[in-house]
């Protein structure tokens, strides 16, 4: 084995979990998850290397290590060419995360980079996207605002507690997904199970909670901030459609959600289908099984876990006995 590849290889990692009041025990009875006994899940940060919480590498040289440690080893070359501002700001650049919301979330919004790094210390900004893995008989998510609505009348429905009127709903279950730009009013509205690719970053502006407490306690909320970042004109936006990108030899590629930050295909392979790919340097790629099983660089895969391939990896090369539902995350 040459030192490279010692070096470079797939990660894998033991995930951070959060317990935040929305969560629940999803993980476990729904996706077979190892959860601790007792008390509930919020979020599984699959693939993170961020102050709040990072995953931790369970194969190869870096085994043990944080993700944040391994970045400062590889820099450049677990990124890629096209993340070098990440060294300059020492931030990696995505995070990955599973979210069981048995209950609903906060309604909250999330700034952009300038607004973030002006305010928030070293943070990003925070465009994610969700695709949806498990969703109960009518499960909604809050999906930007109605036809109408501006800042004056938004906040004033936050202080009359009448926002419901201005806030766009869309029903979703499984298979959908969402991409959910920096700016837009959303919230989950319980009994979803999403797999999240996002920025790396964990600011959010909340504007609405709901009325409920923890410990007695109202959770903070930001409104003057989420009222500065809002996009009033991202009225009444739709589940995302797939763009086709190639369908041939057993394998068809789609365009989920593509910005400046990342782009995430989903690949769906046929039975007996296998795909390869080279990574020389520009760009770090992102992984999850959906569903079914793979075989990528003989490392076995199957729902739902993510891997992480370092952007100077070099060949890899990936394959399905029975089919299999995958996303594929890079930095264009």
């Amino acid at each position: 084995m040459s030192d490279k590849s010692q070096r470079l290889y797939p990660l894998l990692f033991k995930p951070a979990l959060k317990h935040y009041i929305w969560g629940g025990r999803n993980l476990e009875r729904i996706l077979g998850r190892a959860l601790p006994p007792d008390g509930i899940v919020a979020e599984s940060w699959e693939i993170a290397a961020h102050e709040d919480g990072a995953s931790t590498v369970i194969n190869g040289e870096y085994s043990g290590l944080t993700l944040t440690s391994v970045f400062d080893i590889l820099g450049i070359e677990l990124v890629g060419r096209r993340n070098a501002w990440a060294l300059e700001r020492n931030k990696f650049p995505l995070l990955v995360k599973l979210l069981d919301a048995s209950d609903k979330l906060s309604v909250q919004v999330h700034p952009d980079d300038a607004y973030a790094l002006a305010r928030e210390g070293n943070e990003l900004g925070k465009a994610e996207m969700w695709v949806v893995l498990h969703a109960e008989p009518g499960a909604e998510i809050i999906l930007g605002v109605k036809a109408g609505t501006d800042s004056e009348l938004f906040r004033q429905a936050i202080a009359d507690g009448t926002l419901d009127q201005y806030l766009h709903t869309i029903q979703v279950s499984a298979g959908d997904f969402v991409c959910v730009p920096t700016g837009t009013i959303h919230a989950i509205l319980g009994g979803i199970l999403i797999a999240e690719i996002q920025q790396n970053s964990n600011t959010t502006y909340r504007v609405y909670d709901w009325n409920r407490t923890q410990n007695g306690i109202s959770r903070t909320l930001h409104i003057e901030k989420a009222l500065d970042v809002s996009n009033f004109g991202f009225v009444e936006p739709q589940k995302g459609s797939p763009l086709l990108v190639e369908q041939k030899d057993g394998i068809r590629r789609e365009t989920l959600c593509r910005n400046k930050y990342f782009t995430t295909e989903r690949v769906l392979l046929d039975p007996g289908a296998s795909l390869s790919g080279v990574l020389g340097g520009e760009t770090l790629e992102i992984w999850g099984v959906i569903d079914g099983r793979i075989s990528l660089n003989e490392i076995e895969l199957s729902a739902i876990q993510f891997i992480l391939l370092p952007a100077a990896m070099g060949d890899y090369g990936i394959s399905s006995v029975s089919g299999a539902t995958l996303l594929r995350t890079y930095t264009a």
